[in-house]
Parts: structure tokens; sequence; C-alpha cells
């Protein structure tokens, strides 16, 4: 039986997109693998090898959840665990529009998911997984959208800037303690998901880069997950990460 020390690694948003193919090499790569995501995806499961637990749940509603992931990190002690890391890649779009012509529900909900629920599973992570003493680090999934400002996208543009000023003030904190978690808010490039087809397939009557988006899909600029969750990686596994709380793929 192999009782060596296994890397542990929770992602969310992993049922499809770039979270998806994060969890998936973090599988290749022989890690034990959590994902919190409102449907788990079977592909996933077809490579986990025993290794992967897949938890369905709403972010929109990320109390319960961190409650549950606090218990499940501080279960791990005694359990042989190499290292552990979180990463907060769930996000929502909120309609492209100008603010004041969004509704309030389809605001909370993308703040919630974006915002709230990295906030409070960071929380939960950080204050189970001290016990551990073994590296921990945590990846904020961001945005070049959180550095500079885009007129129709103010709520996400708002999520991954907050998401880069929690971890700067969080890798403050943590350079303070004993054995103190390393957090990186990382944008990953512009990567062919989803949220880039709601992008480019937005009105450009009240999205104005609507014609920015679709060049990029057009002039083949865009990343596939798999590339792009590969460059996260790679990221993640510098011998500086955490160094400067802020980073980007593309430099």
């Amino acid at each position: 039986m192999n009782t060596a020390p296994s890397s542990v690694s929770i992602v969310t948003g992993a049922s499809r997109g770039l979270g998806f193919a994060i969890a998936q090499q973090l599988l290749a790569r022989g890690h034990r693998v959590l994902t919190l995501q409102r449907s788990p995806n079977p592909a996933l499961a077809d490579s986990g090898g025993g290794r992967l637990e897949q938890w369905s749940c709403d972010l929109a509603a990320p109390a319960e959840p961190a409650r549950a992931l606090h218990d499940w990190v501080a279960a791990l002690a005694g359990t042989g665990v190499a290292s552990l890391t979180l990463v907060n890649n769930a996000a929502g779009l909120a309609r492209l529009a100008p603010l004041g012509e969004i509704d309030a529900d389809d605001l909370a909900q993308a703040l919630r998911v974006g915002l709230e629920a990295p906030l409070l599973l960071t929380s939960a992570f950080l204050r189970a997984g001290a016990a551990l003493q073994v590296p921990r680090k945590v990846l904020n999934i961001s945005s070049g959208l959180g550095r500079r400002a885009m007129a129709g996208s103010a709520v996400y543009c708002a999520v991954k800037a907050g998401l880069d000023h929690m971890s700067r003030a969080v890798a403050l904190e943590e350079a303070q303690r004993p054995n103190g978690a390393r957090i990186v808010s990382l944008a990953p490039g512009v990567i062919d998901t989803d949220m880039q087809v709601q992008l480019r397939d937005a009105d450009p009557a009240v999205f104005a880069e609507q014609r920015l988006f679709a060049s990029l899909k057009s002039e083949g600029r865009l990343d596939s997950p798999d590339a792009a969750a590969a460059k996260v990686l790679a990221c993640l596994d510098r011998a500086d990460f955490g160094t400067d709380p802020i980073g980007d793929v593309r430099t």
C-alpha cells in the first residue's frame, strides 16, 4: 500500500473550462483533489482513480460550503498530507450592460460567487489548515479586468479587483505567522471559455468592447482551457510563488 504523503488541492468551479482543466491536470500529477461546483462533471470523475471528490454546492450561498470545507481540511490532520492548495476559480458574469441597467439579483449572484465565496472559503482553509504544519498555497483566479476598468462590466471588474486586494491583505497577514500560507491573485490570460462566448455575443450597443472580444476569437488569440491551466499551474509551481501577491501568466 502506498503511504507516501500526498499533495491535496481544492478547486472551485471545476465542472468546465479552466477549473475543469486545472483539476484534471492536478489529478494527472497524482494529487488528491476536491472540487466544489454546482454540478459535478462525470468526465472529471473518470480520470480520478479514487483520488477525486466532487461536491455539488451553490457558491452563491457560500456559508455552508465554507463550513464543510473547514471540517474537511481539519480532518486531513494525521492522514499524510505533503502540501495543501486552494484554487478559487469559480466566477459569475452579470449581464454585460451599464451598472444602472442590471437587475439586483443578477448583481448579487455575481458578487457572492466571485468574491464572497472566495473570502469565506479562504478563511476556512486558512483556519483549518494552520494545524497541519505543511506548505499551504491559495491561488485566486483574477483577471486583467481587475486592473483595467471596462465599461459594461463593472461587477466583474469589482469582483476581480476585490480578489486582488484581498490577496494583498492576506499576504501581509500570513507573512506574520509561522508557516504562513502563500497567496497569489493571478490573471490567467484570455481563454476560450463560456465566458468569452458571452463577451463576444453581447450587444455592442450596451457593451462597447464586444468587437474586441470577437476579434480575439477570430484572430486565434485565445488560449484553450488546457493550455491556460498549464500556465496557471506553472505559476503555482514557482519557487517564488507568493513573493508578489499579484501575478499574470503573461509576464
